[in-house]
């Protein structure tokens, strides 16, 4: 089809014309029918909102995708471009693709009645077809539908009152295309006014023209809901001529979230080469979102983006790497306190309630940290506050207890940040009953998974108050914890003493 060159051999190879909203219904049917994703690489959607953007482009309907921050809104339109035709013929030179059997501006219709068979056709590819738009305060009637154009009347030597002098938006631009504005709310509401006619009738107002071009467009919308910022909202005419609200969410479990991690993370062949990262690893990251997103500290109706898992692990694979480096280790793997290294992932991705404010971010984050580790750490080893409350012979058989002993006789354990890895080997294996423990519950684990988990137990004993963990000065303190506590009523309190790497 793309050999043809003019309308008469357009109409002899008995082309017809379809609109856009009709192209991507009969593909998309074509997909279900052939048992294919029309959405690959979309996440945890698979039951929710892919379903519901497929029943909306089956009944033709312009869509508003509404949701949080990190939700994939724009990706689905995105990807909606690989629902269109291969090809589609225009007119050539026309500014709004008009189709050469229904030419709508009158650029094409004259130029059809000139030349007739002979009119030159142009073939637009379906990447070609798809338009976006940030909304901002600063978007103008202009920007989006269009204005009259002094400098083209002057060089045409046209009056105001010729319609060759319009000069077109983005939105008669996208004529036959899908067409995105992202953050609805954040349009004017006059703006979103001047939407509503090509939503409704397809009628374009341009100044005093009287124009009747029925645009040929698909609209996607996407927003965070209303009451997400006090920036604006949408107005309620244009909501209500948008056929369908699709609702969108975060992964609703670990796994989903995992797989999304994995997928968009950007991670150098190299890194991958010099750095090993556990699934324990992995999961902790994750844990950190889903703890963030339940914390009364953050702020809900902002959202926690899948972004922040994404540079946190992008972050701690570097954090790893960079003490490879610096210690001439060809290889490494992802300790956990190479977790202290994603908390700038975190902290530039929350937004906090007044309470979190009053905290600081930095401290909200480790808690963060603390807390997901805190999670995890019963899906790994027994719960040491279940332990706590049995009596007799069941708390004898703590497992934990030859651990806490070896901290209550006084003995401590430091472990820099950037310890070399053997060095920190040895140091975990200096406390009773730590590599017992983990040997007893996994049993098949190699060498560096044992050292892992060693420090894992550390950490998580540390997280329920069995012993005491400090961050200072580049390296983690582990001591017995009434100990500590003493040590520090028996200091003055300077501030000093409290500072933001104080989570114990």
């Amino acid at each position: 089809m793309i050999k043809i060159k003019t309308l008469g051999e357009l109409k002899k190879s008995g082309y017809k014309s379809k609109s856009i909203k009709d192209e991507l219904r009969e593909n998309l049917i074509k997909k279900i029918q052939q048992k294919e994703n029309p959405f690959p690489g979309i996440l945890g959607y698979e039951d929710s909102v892919i379903p519901d953007t497929e029943r909306a482009l089956l009944s033709r309907h312009n869509i508003l995708f509404l949701g949080l921050r990190g939700q994939a809104k724009t990706r689905m339109a995105r990807q909606m471009v690989e629902l269109l035709d291969e090809y589609i013929p225009v007119v050539a030179g026309s500014e709004i693709n008009d189709d050469p059997l229904q030419p709508m501006s009158r650029y094409a219709i004259d130029l059809i009645e000139e030349k007739g068979d002979d009119t030159p056709i142009a073939w637009l590819h379906k990447s070609q077809r798809y338009g976006e738009k940030l909304a901002t305060p600063d978007v103008s009637v202009a920007d989006l539908i269009g204005d009259i154009d002094p400098i083209k009347a002057a060089n045409l030597k046209l009056s105001f009152a010729d319609e060759r002098v319009l000069h077109y938006g983005i939105i008669p631009r996208s004529n036959r295309s899908i067409f995105v504005i992202n953050e609805l709310p954040d349009l004017q509401a006059r703006i979103q006014v001047s939407l509503f006619n090509i939503l409704e009738e397809g009628d374009l107002q341009i100044r005093g023209f009287k124009l009747r071009l029925p645009l040929d467009v698909m609209f996607v919308f996407t927003a965070n809901p209303e009451d997400y910022t006090n920036r604006g909202s949408i107005v309620t005419p244009l909501k209500d001529r948008i056929e369908s609200q699709i609702l969108t969410h975060y992964p609703k479990n670990l796994e989903t979230s995992l797989a999304i991690t994995e997928q968009e993370a950007n991670i150098g062949a190299d890194q991958l080469q010099r750095v090993q990262i556990s699934d324990l690893v992995k999961r902790l990251i994750e844990q950190v979102s889903f703890e963030a997103r339940a914390s009364e500290l953050v702020d809900k109706k902002s959202g926690v983006s899948a972004r922040l898992t994404i540079a946190a692990y992008e972050n701690v694979i570097s954090a790893a790497e960079r003490r490879a480096i610096m210690n001439n280790e060809k290889e490494t793997q992802v300790w956990i306190s190479d977790l202290v290294g994603i908390i700038p992932s975190i902290t530039g991705k929350i937004e906090l309630v007044y309470e979190g404010e009053q905290e600081g971010p930095y401290q909200v984050a480790l808690n963060l940290v603390e807390k997901a580790i805190r999670t995890q750490f019963g899906q790994y080893f027994p719960n040491p506050d279940t332990l706590k409350k049995k009596k007799g012979k069941e708390a004898e058989e703590n497992p934990y207890k030859a651990i806490t002993r070896w901290f209550d006789a006084g003995n401590h354990l430091n472990t820099f940040l950037e310890t070399k890895d053997a060095d920190k080997v040895q140091l975990l294996y200096k406390v009773d009953g730590l590599h017992a423990l983990v040997k007893k519950y996994f049993k098949t684990a190699n060498e560096n998974e044992n050292a892992l988990l060693m420090e894992f137990v550390l950490h998580g004993l540390a997280t329920h108050s069995l012993i005491s963990k400090r961050i200072l000065d580049g390296k983690i303190e582990f001591k017995d914890l009434m100990g500590s506590m003493l040590n520090m009523g028996s200091q003055a309190f300077n501030e000093e003493d409290f500072g933001d790497g104080d989570f114990s």
